[in-house]
């Protein structure tokens, strides 16, 4: 999708591979996939999750560089980057550091620079079952609203580039890897009650096979880019 909307290739082929950052990197897989497809030649991680940063830490790749920190507050010089991810990350910033965390991701953006953010749409099975722990019906509109604000102000350092919306597949192998993976994640204390934990489980066992479970997640994908 990423390469779908964006002309990596172009870069690639002619030997100027991009520079990128990733708000809320998580475990960093599509950035270590861009690296080793030779999209990406330099990379640089945030992410506020102190167990998950030092997992990134310990497994070092040249030309990845991985720091904790939040979008609101970009520990990195102006005009570094040729292009931001944010893969559903945004709609976790505090509601009122959006709108900070998006200017901060300008600042540090080369002129012509794209924002890729892909955002989970508040709909579908998975959703429905995730929403009984952690409903995020509040953030996510936020997420957009924020998107929306930025890119209508009068001096905005955004323009609108492409907007569409896919079905991404979303498999757990078990029971226990969902509840693993979403209610006890590093990064969040759900406070999962036992009723809450009951609930979850029944509604979670009618999708339940034997090679666990199948959702498609639908998404939201907004590419931004950095007026020159």
């Amino acid at each position: 999708m990423l390469a779908r909307l964006l002309p990596l290739q172009h870069f690639a082929r002619h030997g100027a591979g991009l520079s990128a950052i990733e708000l809320g990197c998580g475990n960093a897989r599509l950035g270590r996939e861009l690296r080793e497809l030779g999209l990406v030649t330099r990379y640089t991680g945030l992410e506020v999750d102190e167990r998950q940063h030092a997992k990134n830490l310990a497994t070092p790749v040249a030309g990845m560089a991985f720091v904790q920190a939040g979008a609101q507050a970009i520990p990195c010089d102006d005009q570094q980057f040729d292009l931001a991810l944010m893969l559903k990350s945004l709609h976790h910033i505090p509601l009122h550091a959006m709108g900070k965390a998006l200017d901060e991701v300008a600042r540090v953006l080369k002129p012509g620079g794209w924002l890729y953010v892909s955002e989970p749409v508040y709909a579908g099975a998975l959703n429905d079952i995730v929403k009984l722990f952690n409903d995020e019906g509040m953030v996510r509109a936020a997420a957009q609203l924020a998107l929306d604000e930025a890119l209508d102000r009068h001096d905005s350092p955004w323009q609108a580039l492409h907007e569409l919306r896919f079905d991404m597949p979303a498999r757990y192998t078990s029971s226990a890897d969902f509840e693993q993976r979403m209610l006890y994640p590093t990064f969040a204390d759900h406070r999962i009650s036992d009723a809450t934990l009951q609930a979850v489980r029944a509604a979670l066992a009618p999708h339940l096979g034997p090679d666990g479970t199948r959702f498609t997640r639908p998404m939201h994908v907004r590419v931004l880019q950095r007026k020159h």
